[in-house]
């Protein structure tokens, strides 16, 4: 989403970055570089405003004259003010004292409401919630058997008492009361003991005065704990003329943004919150159900100027870390047992359940500078890597140096690839299980000097070890010589005198017995 806006900010924070002293001049042109790239990315021109005022008066302070990197101070200010326009601090969703909590989804029609709803209704149940989702969409065409299809996906009840509108046409049926509707679902909630209700209601192409009697009479009638607005993060500033319709007419406490995974230019996600005065709650970030992420301010910030969001990146690979597997492969390489292609295949689905390789990789600082790759980079790739793997034997899997040329054919056929892929899987993995080896041993990564073995890690001695010798005692550089000198057996050679100097052994010479050349006596005489 924020592809393009974080490129044009990281290199003209690169240029600032040469510059040991800055003057009103660089600031200038810095500004003037956010404005451009703000306004490129669709944010509302107020926000642009009041956002690139405040980096100007901060980067012209004593603020940045007086840092050590006044560069890096602009980047700082530059988040911190990010942070603001996002929304500042993170905040959750607020549930009621007494049971069911009531939110209320509105917004446009295609903004993603419906989805949005079973979104919603899976992320409470993973927080231990028993939520109940509420067909209140009777409008939209099949909009009912929608969510009740979302809702069994994701696990959670539906109440749709009414069936809906079957039709083609964008109308509500004779004798459907989505107030009613709503009404009676929230009253079901509390007689089954659900302790949050999820209201789905209908929306409309445009803001028009029938959208709003109906999701205000909705909300008088369920007397709503959360209202958020759903929003299309691309629509750009639209987004921001219809949040401030909906704001006015019905009044929400939060936003959500959905469709966060596009490539549209993002100005709504930077506008929303500042116009509004309401706070983002959560993001949509994919098409899975799985794909809501409560929207935090700072780790958005540091997205967009490519500082990573690694806390993010915990967060999702902790959903799905299997403790028990984990401890299983790390015993396996303690004892010395070798890493298998059978333990790179697990190693390698559960990493691909913490969500596509291409987000979790942009994750990480400093990614924005291999964007290319990244956008190159091909999930495909991985289910050949699997296919692979699938199409061998067990025994294969647990020694693939018996693979030879007629297996690798047989594993090519089977998997639907040629015999180079099957080559370049066992080379690859080859020199992983070499890592693997060396760590297991304690020496380390590879090719990484000074890693040596960590405590209690490497193998222990059998027997009685001998204590290390004393220092300054010379040893012999012969391996059955010196294991005999540390038992005792040998005396060590003295050094002969003078040895170091190249003069011999035997006695030190005394200057009598040293023969001059001739003629040279008579300079030491100091004649």
């Amino acid at each position: 989403m924020f592809a393009s806006l974080s490129d044009r900010l990281t290199a003209t924070f690169r240029n600032l970055r040469t510059k040991g002293k800055l003057s009103e001049a660089d600031v200038d042109a810095t500004v003037r570089e956010i404005r451009r790239a703000l306004l490129d990315a669709d944010v509302a021109v107020p926000v642009v405003r009041s956002f690139t005022g405040a980096i100007r008066e901060r980067a012209l302070s004593s603020e940045v004259s007086g840092a050590l990197n006044p560069a890096q101070q602009v980047v700082k200010i530059v988040h911190d003010e990010l942070v603001t326009v996002l929304g500042g601090a993170t905040r959750e969703l607020r549930l009621a004292k007494n049971p069911p909590t009531v939110i209320l989804l509105a917004g446009l029609q295609g903004a993603g409401k419906t989805t949005l709803a079973g979104k919603l209704g899976l992320w409470l149940r993973e927080q231990g919630h028993t939520p109940l989702l509420v067909a209140a969409d009777l409008q939209r065409p099949n909009a009912v058997t929608q969510l009740q299809v979302v809702g069994e996906r994701a696990g959670v009840p539906v109440f749709a008492p009414h069936p809906g509108n079957a039709g083609a046409d964008d109308v509500l049926p004779a004798g459907a009361d989505p107030v009613a509707v709503a009404r009676a679902g929230v009253e079901t909630a509390r007689a089954r003991q659900h302790d949050v209700v999820v209201i789905d209601t209908a929306g409309r192409l445009g803001v028009d005065d029938g959208l709003m009697a109906q999701a205000a009479a909705i909300r008088d009638a369920t007397s709503p704990d959360e209202i958020l607005f759903v929003v299309d993060a691309m629509i750009g500033q639209d987004a921001v003329t219809t949040a401030q319709a909906f704001a006015d007419g019905v009044g929400f406490t939060g936003v959500v943004l959905s469709k966060l995974d596009g490539d549209a230019r993002g100005g709504a996600a930077l506008s929303v919150t500042q116009v509004t005065g309401r706070p983002i709650l959560f993001a949509s970030t994919g098409e899975k159900l799985s794909d809501l992420e409560v929207f935090h301010p700072d780790r958005m910030a540091s997205r967009i100027l490519d500082m990573g969001d690694v806390l993010t990146l915990i967060e999702q690979a902790e959903k799905t870390f299997d403790a028990e597997q984990a401890e299983r492969f790390a015993g396996k390489l303690a004892s010395g047992e070798d890493f298998t292609l059978a333990d790179f295949l697990s190693q390698l689905q559960q990493v691909r359940s913490a969500g596509p390789l291409k987000k979790m990789l942009g994750m990480l600082p400093g990614m924005g500078q291999m964007r290319e790759a990244l956008d190159s980079f091909d999930e495909r790739e991985v289910d050949r890597v699997e296919a692979i793997i699938h199409s061998m034997t067990p025994a294969e899997r647990a020694n693939p140096k018996i693979l030879n040329g007629s297996r690798r054919s047989r594993i090519a056929a089977g998997s639907g690839t040629k015999v180079s892929d099957v080559n370049d899987l066992v080379v690859r993995f080859d020199a992983a299980q070499k890592m693997m080896r060396q760590m297991a041993r304690g020496g380390g990564m590879p090719s990484m000097p000074g890693m040596g073995n960590l405590p209690g890690s490497g193998k222990k001695a059998k027997g009685r070890t001998a204590p290390p010798p004393k220092r300054g005692k010379a040893r012999s550089g012969n391996p059955a010589t010196r294991a005999a000198q540390l038992r005792g057996e040998v005396a060590r050679p003295a050094s002969p005198a003078g040895s170091a100097f190249g003069l011999g052994g035997g006695a030190p010479s005394r200057p009598a017995d040293v023969t001059l050349p001739e003629g040279l006596d008579q300079y030491l005489r100091g004649q």
